[in-house]
């Protein structure tokens, strides 16, 4: 079983992107070096920060954590890369 992994990349101008991947150090290398393989959204945005990270159970988890954090407010999101909230990571705490 692949580990997966929910990521936070700043842009230069301070917005959030939020993703998941098998291997953080890679995709945030393809964020940083734009197309093909970036995230269009971040292309030209750089530089580039990776701000937060965390491993999760599986894939459906990783992937409903991401959509889970992309409805927060700016300010829970900084909570959680400033560690002063905690991520539910197991698909019982997730609410899956």
């Amino acid at each position: 079983m692949s580990q997966w992994f929910i990521y936070m990349v700043r842009t230069a101008k301070g917005a959030l992107y939020t993703g998941i991947t098998t291997d953080v150090a890679r995709r945030f290398a393809e964020h940083q070096a734009g197309a093909p393989k970036g995230a269009r959204s971040l292309r030209g945005k750089g530089p580039l920060e990776l701000a937060f990270f965390a491993e999760t159970t599986d894939r459906a988890t990783a992937s409903k954590l991401v959509w889970q954090i992309k409805q927060w407010p700016r300010r829970q999101k900084e909570a959680l890369i400033r560690g002063d909230f905690v991520l539910p990571v197991n698909s019982t705490d997730a609410g899956v």
